[in-house]
Order: structure tokens, then sequence, then C-alpha cells
């Protein structure tokens, strides 16, 4: 039986204001937009500000089981539950604060709300602003969420907290079986640096066909209302690339140099302040786009893409040098 929806406003009270200026204390944690990491969901960074030098977005005070909803860019999907550590912060304007009433909605089943692709799509269909989209507060909690009992609210949260759980542990073994290829490799094939055991070589440029990439122009909401990812070096956290932040559209390819990157590219981020320390590379397995900061190889037929993605990966010193 499908569940009747409730505005979000209705269930939900709203939090204090303050403004840090007017206030005797010295000092106060700020979280602010970059606070969030919109992968994990979660607050992984605080500032903190003299009362006296207070960003004037600096005026939300936030208690435990408070939903954050970042209102802008609301395709990137910056949302956080506010827990212990947290309470008693000031969060940004930037942020719609809901807090639920609790004898009408459950803080966490709220967050797993905010996190779905229904929500996401609402809010996007209710953005304005090409170059800078956002929503208003009123927007968010216009916005209808199903509405079960309170217990089984709960029941489904605890469901949902245990497949994050369950994809956290996925992520981090992921990232140490990444770790233990790398190894592998080095034992198996000598550094491709120093070429301690005589591997034949060839210049980079022979690795095969280099594809750059664009941005589509912005203000044209058309070319980025699709499905297909647009990779950028901010989406390079990962070795497999499988989706992206941002996305376009067929028609970004019809009428711009925008060009489709067929699966097992090599991808290389060749531009941007990010070479100050990494050296970001990738294979995507799924077809993209990518914007004009990296660059894309199709490996030539005598070369595997995945064997080429270690020895890349292991050319970051010379590389950055």
């Amino acid at each position: 039986m499908r569940l009747s929806e409730c505005p979000i406003g209705a269930v939900v009270d709203k939090c204090k204001a303050w403004n840090p200026r007017s206030s005797d204390e010295e000092r106060f944690d700020y979280i602010d937009l970059s606070s969030v990491d919109k992968d994990a969901k979660s607050i992984v960074s605080i500032d903190q500000h003299e009362c006296s030098d207070a960003p004037s977005r600096a005026r939300q005070l936030v208690e435990t089981g408070d939903v954050l909803v970042a209102t802008v860019r609301p395709n990137l999907n910056g949302v956080a539950l506010v827990n212990g550590a947290h309470h008693g912060m000031t969060a940004s304007t930037g942020y719609c604060v809901l807090r639920p009433k609790k004898d009408k909605l459950d803080s966490r089943f709220l967050f797993h709300w905010v996190k779905t692709g229904v929500f996401v799509d609402r809010m996007v269909g209710v953005a304005t602003g090409a170059n800078y989209p956002a929503v208003s507060d009123a927007k968010v909690r216009a916005s209808t969420i199903p509405l079960p009992p309170l217990a089984e609210q709960k029941r489904i949260a605890a469901i949902l907290d245990a497949a994050d759980a369950l994809r956290a542990r996925r992520r981090e073994s992921i990232a140490q079986l990444d770790t233990l290829l790398q190894s592998t490799f080095l034992d198996m094939f000598g550094d491709p640096v120093t070429n301690p055991l005589g591997w034949g070589q060839v210049p980079f440029s022979e690795l095969g066909a280099f594809v750059s990439g664009a941005t589509p122009s912005k203000s044209r909401d058309d070319y980025w209302t699709g499905s297909i990812p647009w990779v950028s070096p901010k989406d390079m956290k990962v070795s497999r690339i499988f989706d992206a932040e941002d996305h376009v559209g067929e028609l970004a390819f019809d009428e711009t140099n925008l060009k489709l990157l067929k699966p097992n590219h090599i991808l290389i981020v060749v531009r941007g302040m990010i070479l100050a320390h990494s050296f970001p590379v990738a294979v995507n397995c799924v077809p993209i786009a990518i914007n004009q900061d990296m660059k894309g190889i199709l490996p030539a037929a005598q070369f595997d893409v995945w064997f080429l993605l270690e020895c890349v990966r292991h050319l970051k010193r010379q590389m950055l040098s």
C-alpha cells in the first residue's frame, strides 16, 4: 500500500538563530558548506572562529539529531546528521536545518530520506540559477516525505544504518585491496621508474589515443540534464570510475566539442592545484565525458588497461617533477 506523504515542514521545528558578533563568547565552532563530506554524508571538519570575526552566514545553532541539507548545488546532495560531538555548534545559513518533532519523525529516518534519489531529484527540479543552482529553505520544507508510524520509521532506519555500515566496510576493504595490488605489482614487475628488471620501454605518447576534455556552457541547463557522468578532478578519488558528481546529456555532445569516452580509458588529471601533492589516475568502467583539466588515454591493442593503470600510478614522482 502506498504511504501518504507529508510536507517535511509539518514534522520539523526551526532551530535557534544567533549572531556571534553580538555575543559575549570569544570563539565558536562553525559548520560551513565545506564541512560536510558529500560522499560520506557526514560532518568531517569544523572551523573555529573569533566571534568578532564571524562569517555573515554563521547563524544557526544545531543540536544532536538535526539533519543538515545544503541548499546550494542540490544535485551534490550535501547532507549530514548532527551527532553529539557537534551539539551546540553553529551552522551556515547555506544549510536548511531540519529538527524532527520527536513524536512524529525519527531523525535517522529523515536523514536516510534526504539521501534518496527521489528527494535529490525534487530539489534539483525546484532549484533556481544556472551557474549556482540553489533552493530555499521553504522549498526544502515544502517537499514531502512518506510518514509511516514512528516505530516503523525506527525499524526502517535501523535497516538502512546496517546497510550504510556494510558499504563503509566494503569501501575500506576495496582501499586495502587497492594497496595490496600496488604492492603486488611492484613485487612482480619492479618500480617502473628505476626498471630494475630491465623491461622494454616505450614513450608515453605511444600508449594509445589521447582524448582531451571540455566543459559545456554552464548557462545551458539542457546540457547538464542527462545521465552521462562528466568526470572532473574532484571525482578522481578512486581508481575505478562508475559515476561523477555532475552529468551531461546527449545535446552537449551534439553541440559542443565534448567527447564521449567508452569504458577502459586511462584517466589522468593534468592540470589543477591537486597536482601540487597528488597524481590522480583511474579507469572508467562506464561511458563518461571529462573536463578540460584531464586527459583520457585509450590503450593501444598491445596494452592491458589495468597493467597500464598500475604503471602510470607508480610514475607519480616522475610525472609531478
